[in-house]
């Protein structure tokens, strides 16, 4: 089964973490998966739009531990460095707007994905939660998530202090654009990208390319700032994500 799917149907590509068994847990394949899907969304010009979302009705939990804690270590653990940059520059370098359905819980690795969306739905209950600090670690993907888009303020609360943030918070921090019931997330997540992507085609690309047209920095010019302070694997494996 693929760690992560792509369907596209009307404009919109749906790119779905695929491991609801792991509460879809990152790990080396689902980061090469990723990567391919988002890149493979935004060169179809029949795509207008990117829906990422988590199966079984929710996002992310960041890493998986239990595979990153495995003796003898899994084959991909050695380039997960390359391999989970490759996946952050698929997202930087989509030229389609990506929406994030963020249903549950998004942790530590799993935040990095909800925030590298360009507009977020979230539950009323479901949480946004960059808590490296609390376990000793950096969160250079965060980091350069939050740094792209928002103040130093909003940056420092989410980062610093480490904290759940539910969906209310999230869109008083305009980190998300709507708080809906849990239920709903993905109904109107599919509804805002099935009326975006009905806009008249062309517009998608030239938009997105203008919102970010400030920054002129590559991927690798943008990650290199946060990660090369405290690139992956260099820390201590982890051995809990905050709860």
């Amino acid at each position: 089964m693929s760690e992560v799917t792509l369907d596209v149907a009307d404009g919109v590509a749906v790119v779905t973490l695929n491991r609801p068994d792991k509460k879809n847990a990152i790990n080396g394949p689902l980061g090469v998966e990723l990567a391919r899907a988002v890149n493979t969304a935004s060169e179809d010009d029949d795509v207008a739009v990117v829906l990422l979302c988590g199966a079984g009705g929710a996002f992310c939990s960041g890493l998986d531990l239990k595979e990153f804690n495995a003796d003898p270590a899994p084959d991909w653990q050695a380039d997960f460095q390359h391999i989970w940059r490759q996946a952050h520059s698929a997202l930087y370098n989509c030229q389609k707007p990506i929406i994030g359905a963020l249903e549950r819980y998004a942790i530590n690795g799993g935040a990095a994905l909800a925030l590298a969306c360009d507009l977020l739905v979230s539950g009323e209950s479901a949480f946004l939660q960059v808590g490296e600090i609390q376990i000793g670690m950096a969160a250079p993907y965060n980091m350069a998530w939050l740094s792209l888009r928002h103040p130093e303020a909003t940056i420092a609360r989410l980062t610093i202090v480490g904290e759940r943030h539910t969906g209310p918070d999230l869109v008083n921090m305009n980190i998300a654009l709507e708080s809906v019931a849990d239920d709903q997330v993905m109904k109107r997540s599919q509804e805002l990208a099935g009326q975006i992507a009905a806009y008249p085609s062309g517009g998608h690309a030239r938009i997105k390319k203008g919102v970010r047209a400030r920054i002129q920095a590559s991927a690798d010019e943008w990650f290199d700032q946060f990660t090369l302070q405290d690139p992956v694997g260099s820390a201590p494996k982890p051995r809990a994500n905050p709860t």
